[in-house]
């Protein structure tokens, strides 16, 4: 039996997208999660799971936090990112981060279906013509998104807070924290993306297009 765990926080999607793979899978079975933390549980749970249908933005998962966690902790598991930001930016950091494939939400089944196969199979699966894209990709986002790929999740949380417009002591409440325990985060986040201010952070998440 080949396992499937579809992670997204949408149970509409959920519910279509694993009806249109069943006639494609006949021996699958496919496990849903609406979270990050549900999948890492489901993880925990299947151990012979295939492959990790990934979106991007689900609870938990914001800025690639999902998809640096899911790798970290299960760095065995193929995950294809399955989502509706397709920029080449996005394309280019998911791939950067380990992801054995990208697909956008508006791909036909057929499409996906083929997507998975290649996937469980162990090769790389992008839409046609955007491998050609990620080569013309120029060189200062490169840069930058080798640096980006150093932030531990919750450096990239953070960020994520800081894009937000939230003071220190209001992200520390956030994350159960303290506030010396976010300036320590950020000095780092700084230090790794080569800045010098919170500004210049939130321009460059702005730059790598993250929703």
């Amino acid at each position: 039996m080949t396992r499937i765990l579809i992670a997204d926080d949408h149970p509409l999607f959920r519910e279509a997208l694993s009806g249109a793979l069943t006639p494609y899978f006949e021996n699958a079975q496919i496990i849903e999660a609406e979270s990050l933390d549900t999948a890492l549980a489901k993880l925990g749970e299947y151990d012979d799971i295939k492959l990790v249908l990934l979106d991007l933005n689900m609870p938990g998962g914001e800025y690639f936090n999902g998809l640096i966690t899911l790798k970290e902790q299960y760095p065995n598991v193929p995950i294809g990112v399955i989502s509706g930001s397709d920029g080449v930016e996005v394309v280019a950091q998911v791939m950067s981060l380990g992801a054995q494939g990208f697909i956008p939400k508006v791909s036909a089944t057929r499409e996906i279906a083929q997507a998975i196969v290649d996937i469980i199979a162990g090769k790389k699966w992008l839409p046609e013509g955007v491998a050609e894209q990620l080569d013309k990709v120029d060189d200062e986002l490169k840069v930058l998104l080798q640096r980006f790929r150093e932030l531990t999740p919750k450096q990239i949380q953070v960020l994520s807070y800081l894009r937000a417009g939230l003071m220190n002591k209001q992200i520390a409440h956030e994350m159960n924290v303290t506030e010396a325990t976010i300036k320590a985060h950020i000095s780092a986040i700084l230090r790794k993306l080569e800045i010098n201010t919170r500004t210049q952070a939130v321009l460059l998440m702005d730059k790598l297009q993250l929703s």
